[in-house]
């Protein structure tokens, strides 16, 4: 079967699995071989065929977390699992948690994630809550349609986390917001410091519809983020985009925005 992307570009669908969370469906462009996630409406997830992620924010999070020298990561949602694969391939030892076994399996079959990566299946806060080990960091990629669950960015959860980090220990997490006016970023960003951790968020300004990575613990000497494994497509463009991030702090009078000014901003 056959569809495709937004771009017009010809997809073969691999998989389609009707799950307890929704529909998962697994797409392979004819012309290049490039695989697509995609849960319900979105895009979660696409790759190179060696499992090398095309977007942008993947490649980010992946520069950020070797800058932080981390030997020990812990991923809290899976998609096509291709931050774990990246991060596998330069030297980290990784471990993976999502609530959707269908995710793990179908990461493993089309995404190229490495079966020696230990996957385990549940929320991401109870497994932090019955796991004491800790991480030199911690990765939350989760989503439910276009939001971060709540429970797992909440104050309550970054305290977890945070407990779970080792002295030099980095927390990173990654939005989705709709303009330069959506406050969901600096929310989180404030529930983060109020947990403690020193703060930063890099944000592709000016962008519609794009992704934010909030970010705490040891960060705030981090580097601009640059191409540290070459995908097979689109790296040019990738490098491009990677260079238009910028860091910023938390932007407190976002965070007066009330929710019905943000809605009416995206309606428009």
């Amino acid at each position: 079967m056959m569809t495709k992307r937004a771009d017009g570009q010809p997809m073969i669908m691999l998989a389609r699995k009707n799950t307890e969370f929704g529909e998962i469906t697994i797409l392979r462009s004819r012309a290049t071989g490039a695989v697509a996630y995609c849960h319900g409406d979105h895009y979660q997830s696409e790759a190179d065929p060696n499992g090398i992620s095309l977007a942008g924010y993947i490649h980010a999070l992946h520069a950020l977390v070797a800058q932080t020298a981390a030997k020990d990561v812990l991923m809290i949602g899976c998609g096509g699992g291709t931050l774990g694969t990246m991060l596998k391939a330069t030297g980290q030892q990784v471990t993976v948690v999502d609530i959707n076994p269908e995710s793990i399996a179908l990461a493993q079959e089309y995404f190229a994630l490495p079966p020696e990566i230990a996957c385990h299946i549940g929320d991401g806060e109870a497994f932090l809550e019955d796991h004491p080990k800790l991480y030199d960091a911690i990765v939350v990629d989760a989503f439910a349609g276009d939001k971060v669950p709540p429970n797992l960015c909440s104050a309550a959860f970054f305290k977890l986390a945070r407990s779970r980090l080792t002295a030099s220990g980095s927390l990173f997490l990654n939005i989705f917001v709709a303009h330069d006016l959506d406050a969901d970023a600096d929310r989180i960003a404030g529930r983060m410091a109020e947990a403690g951790f020193p703060v930063r968020l890099l944000d592709l300004p000016g962008r519609i519809v794009r992704n934010v990575i909030v970010m705490g613990g040891a960060v705030m000497s981090l580097q601009p983020p640059s191409l540290l494994l070459l995908p097979a497509l689109e790296a040019d463009a990738i490098a491009k985009e990677l260079e238009q991030m910028r860091f910023r702090g938390s932007r407190a009078r976002y965070r007066v925005v009330s929710s019905a000014k943000s809605a009416e901003l995206s309606e428009g």
